[in-house]
């Protein structure tokens, strides 16, 4: 079937996986382990935070402090690596009341919020059972679903691809939990239309959101010398400024990079939040921020706790100068305990310099003092000696003459418009992922002699 999956179409796909076995084996196989292929760091509670050409939704949710209601959501996400098996977590960590869902689906996009036919699988949750009740603060995982058309993950038939995950929340979610800054359009039914993620057609889903909700990760069962870097950080690694359903972030940039050198042995995953600081806010929960929940706070979830990493990029602090106004002696400190937690659970850090904000239109970050600080912490990156090894963003991206981002990386490549000289644009994103040695984070395997050097 392999072969037949690398000549044929995406329609030949569904169609082969009509009569393709119907389950594998429950355990994993010899060899393999979980590794996370995809992430949607949450912030909530929505409507809090940074979401990038927003659609009016009203109609969707009419009431954020109600939340969802007996709706179906077909959230619409791109896996850096595919695989037979695959799970979902989902998150309730911002929430006030029990989520509860069921009628949860997992297919391939055909286009729009359409599935390519006999994709869409049905998942289950402990050891079977049709619904999920997720209590408020916490995560849960679906159980393992079988995907025999994703068997082989670099038939080309796959490459690109992107899946959606449909669920039905019943009755009300209450204050919901979400990634603002998706930049993917999805897709979300009428509110009390019921259960509709088995239908394969779009035409129950007449609103669309560019934010992920509830859905915060995803697991594919790979070979246990797989390697899984995850992108940390804020609106630049979120990826403000670029091509709306693009895919044009520097993490998805890099992904590029890293798996035309080490094939399918490789996930690139992205863990920004728009407006995330290293420092604070303190106490969240009770006093959330658009921004989310400092990195600290965060960084167990959305880092230490998914699966397989073995790398982490870390690029963070603008917002603790421009909205904060704390200092670059703080955020070094904050680097310094997130680092020895990360290398205490055996992962590699690399540090990411902090692009330019100079002259900024957002005010409070292009003043010359952010810039100091900013300059500060880059000496403190680059001489240190804390992180493993250093990406330096600010040097790909820096206009020498003007101290600013250079004029070409500003045009805003999701919005149009002449750029806010903070966020790069979709060229600005590529030099940032030039920027990163790849040759230390692929597969322990690989050689150094098999990858490009940037």
């Amino acid at each position: 079937m392999h072969r037949t999956l690398r000549t044929l179409g995406l329609v030949t796909l569904g169609v082969l996986l009509l009569s393709a076995p119907q389950a594998l084996s429950q355990s994993s196989a010899s060899g393999q382990k979980w590794v996370t292929s995809w992430t949607g760091s949450v912030h909530g509670p929505y409507p809090l935070g940074f979401p990038s050409l927003p659609p009016e939704m009203k109609f969707a949710i009419p009431d954020p402090a109600n939340g969802a209601e007996d709706q179906t959501f077909r959230l619409i996400v791109k896996p850096d690596l595919w695989g037979s098996r695959m799970r979902l977590r989902f998150s309730n960590v911002h929430g006030t009341k029990p989520l509860v869902l069921d009628g949860v689906y997992l297919g391939v996009q055909a286009s729009a919020g359409n599935l390519v036919r006999g994709t869409n699988r049905p998942v289950t949750f402990d050891g079977g059972k049709k619904q999920l009740t997720v209590a408020p603060g916490t995560l849960a995982w679906s159980d393992p679903v079988d995907l025999p058309y994703a068997k082989d993950p670099a038939s080309p038939t796959l490459a690109g691809r992107k899946l959606a995950v449909s669920f039905h929340v019943v009755g009300t979610s209450g204050p919901m939990t979400w990634h603002a800054k998706a930049i993917q359009t999805s897709y979300v039914s009428p509110p009390k239309t019921g259960a509709l993620g088995g239908d394969n057609s779009d035409a129950a889903f007449p609103y669309t959101t560019a934010s992920w909700f509830f859905l915060d990760a995803i697991d594919v069962m790979a070979p246990a010398d797989t390697a899984v870097v995850v992108c940390f950080g804020d609106s630049i690694t979120d990826g403000t400024g670029t091509t709306m359903n693009g895919d044009d972030r520097y993490p998805d940039a890099l992904s590029r990079r890293m798996h035309d050198a080490y094939g399918v042995r490789v996930s690139v995953v992205n863990a920004g939040i728009g407006g995330n600081r290293v420092v604070g806010p303190a106490d969240y929960d009770k006093n959330p921020i658009p921004g989310g929940p400092g990195s600290l706070d965060r960084l167990d979830r959305d880092a230490l706790q998914l699966s397989g990493v073995t790398a982490v990029i870390w690029m963070e602090g603008i917002n603790d100068f421009g909205a904060a106004d704390t200092g670059a002696e703080a955020v070094i400190e904050g680097y310094k305990q997130g680092v020895a937690r990360m290398h205490a659970k055996g992962i590699k850090v690399i540090g990411g310099t902090l692009t330019s904000a100079l002259n900024s239109t957002i005010e409070s970050h292009g003043r010359p003092v952010v810039d100091q600080k900013r300059q500060e912490v880059n000496r403190f990156i680059r001489e240190g000696k804390l992180f493993d090894a250093v990406a330096d963003f600010d040097a790909a991206t820096i206009d020498a003459k003007t101290g600013g981002i250079l004029p070409e990386f500003q045009p805003n490549s999701t919005a149009g418009g002449p750029g806010d000289k903070l966020h790069p644009n979709r060229a600005g994103y590529a030099a940032m992922a030039n920027a990163v040695d790849i040759s230390t984070l692929g597969p322990k395997a690989a050689t150094k002699k098999t990858v490009a050097k940037p």
